[in-house]
């Protein structure tokens, strides 16, 4: 079963690669949030700076909404998707010309509280 996360954010056009992000994405997926920033926290990896600021986002777009104990929400939506790239051409010998792609990435993390999914789901199946 795959929740739905309740509270979610998102950094789009952030200037790295996608391929960078997926493992530290990986790495913090299913976990709870309190966790979650521990472990970016002491990461030597420019793009685990980018994923815990976007981690504090949700948990304070969570927090604004009234959830009480943020450190309790499960993350279940990790996702790096690619983003625009700046294309330049790099000139090469004898007249050739090589193609630089610096590229972007949309960081998304979605949170969900699963204390309260269990009582939703065996209400929606007595109904």
């Amino acid at each position: 079963m795959n929740p739905s996360s309740d509270y979610t954010a998102q950094h789009r056009f952030a200037r790295t690669s996608v391929l960078k992000l997926r493992p530290i994405l990986n790495l913090v997926r299913g976990k709870y949030a309190d966790d979650a920033v521990d472990i970016l926290k002491y990461m030597p990896h420019r793009g685990a700076r980018m994923i815990e600021k976007v981690l504090k986002s949700a948990m304070a777009n969570a927090e604004d909404q009234g959830i009480r104990n943020v450190g309790d929400l499960v993350i279940v939506d990790a996702r790096g998707d690619g983003g625009p790239m700046f294309k330049r051409l790099m000139p090469r010998a004898r007249g050739m010309a090589y193609l630089i792609r610096r590229r972007s990435a949309h960081i998304t993390i979605g949170l969900a509280d699963l204390t309260k999914l269990p009582a939703e789901s065996t209400a929606s199946q007595n109904a």
